[in-house]
């Protein structure tokens, strides 16, 4: 993590537009050069921001993600910003649209929601557990490829996870009313489903979606 002074900040962001903020300051700014800046502030005096920055994190997490194979944004940079009492990472985002975006578009929706649910069994299976796994931060490229952002808030392990673990990451997914109508909505879940049972190791397919079926339901 490299230190910068206020003058190097502001040169940083002059020209950028604001994407997201609150009534602490500015959150994700979309620099002049067509690059990020997330903005990260430590909430609480004590917490574990302050050993292992949510900044760092996200670039740590591109790495891990990079090494499954799985497309996420490319970090440039990680910088601490003393005079604003913030963490910024610097990346090039992941081009294309968020699968929230595409659920009014008249596209082949049942293809995005196989597809959706094969992306989503490949993390599984690469030990991939993303609490803040929702619609908004699944991209799919101009290749027509899917990928994550936003991904702070994400745990890379050496295994596959577990079939609690999974759910879990269901439930997360599922949280928000109109992704799950979306998804779920008129038999489309089997659709979903069947795409997730695909991607799965052939002995590992049959008890786990036995479990799954029923939150799916």
């Amino acid at each position: 993590m490299q230190s910068i002074d206020h003058s190097t900040y502001e040169a940083l962001r002059k020209g950028a537009r604001v994407l997201e903020a609150d009534g602490c300051g500015d959150k994700v700014l979309r620099l002049a050069d067509g690059r990020m800046l997330k903005l990260f502030r430590r909430k609480r005096l004590l917490s574990s921001a302050l050993f292992f920055p949510y900044a760092q994190r996200f670039a740590n997490n591109t790495r891990a993600l990079q090494q499954r194979g799985i497309l996420c944004p490319n970090v440039i940079a990680v910088y601490r910003i003393p005079s604003i009492q913030r963490d910024g990472v610097y990346y090039a985002p992941l081009a294309g649209e968020t699968v929230r975006q595409l659920q009014g578009t008249p596209q082949e929706t049942d293809t995005l929601r196989a597809e959706l649910g094969a992306f989503i069994a490949q993390l599984h299976e690469k030990g991939v557990y993303f609490r803040s796994l929702h619609f908004g931060n699944v991209v799919q490229t101009p290749e027509n490829q899917l990928g994550l952002i936003d991904i702070a808030d994400l745990r890379c392990q050496r295994r596959a996870l577990s079939d609690s673990k999974r759910l879990r990451n269901f439930a997360h997914l599922l949280r928000y009313k109109e992704d799950r109508q979306w998804l779920l909505g008129q038999d489309a879940g089997e659709t979903f489903l069947e795409g997730y049972q695909q991607a799965l190791p052939r002995s590992g397919q049959a008890p786990f979606i036995d479990r799954l079926r029923p939150l799916l339901s």
